[in-house]
């Protein structure tokens, strides 16, 4: 498998980039900050997926590994290929998109240009407990880390039973704890009317 490209840019287009190493020509279809950073250079380097299927070979760029990791969990999601999560990641950058989905905002990812309402809403469903525990990025003023102890994440596993988000749950316990509140029962009855 082709994980890693760098030579020499032949050209860039609006979604591809040709890079030539060893003499061979590569075409890899970039994300948007792949192909910003490699826009008006003589060389440069992507990290690459490679898909094979009966349609044919493609090859796909990004500018780290932390934006691959980002597309590998995107196209694990049903109805969500690497064109389409190639797609995502044009329209939206790696971390945007991983604040999106932590705190659940359909309408934001949704105004991406061929995501629906209803594969943002699987994106979200079945990625936001994986992005969450990543997520380092301050949200609402409130940092989106996983809670100081057991019972901080008991209260919020209680609040996003209750259909609220993990973000709405973790703002709503910080709340909570401020206001004094010690026990779980009492951190989940204060977050409750904090909501």
């Amino acid at each position: 498998m082709i994980g890693y490209l760098k030579g020499n840019i032949l050209s860039v287009s609006e979604e591809c980039v040709l890079i030539e190493t060893g003499g061979v020509g590569y075409e890899v279809l970039c994300s948007a900050s792949a192909l910003q950073s490699l826009s008006g250079k003589k060389q440069g380097e992507v990290y690459t997926y490679l898909k094979v299927s009966e349609d044919g070979v493609s090859l796909f760029g990004f500018s780290s590994p932390e934006e691959k990791n980002m597309f590998l969990k995107l196209i694990t999601v049903s109805g969500v290929g690497p064109k389409l999560g190639i797609s995502v990641l044009a329209g939206m950058d790696c971390s945007s998109l991983a604040a999106a989905i932590a705190s659940s905002d359909v309408k934001r990812l949704s105004s991406v240009k061929g995501l629906g309402k209803k594969t943002a809403e699987r994106i979200i469903l079945e990625l936001r407990e994986k992005v969450s525990a990543e997520v380092p990025a301050k949200q609402g003023g409130v940092a989106a880390a996983m809670p100081a102890s057991d019972g901080d994440e008991d209260a919020m596993v209680a609040l996003m039973t209750l259909g609220f988000t993990r973000a709405e749950s973790l703002r709503a316990v910080e709340k909570a704890k401020q206001s004094g509140a010690s026990t779980l029962e009492d951190i989940i009855r204060a977050a409750l009317k904090s909501m």
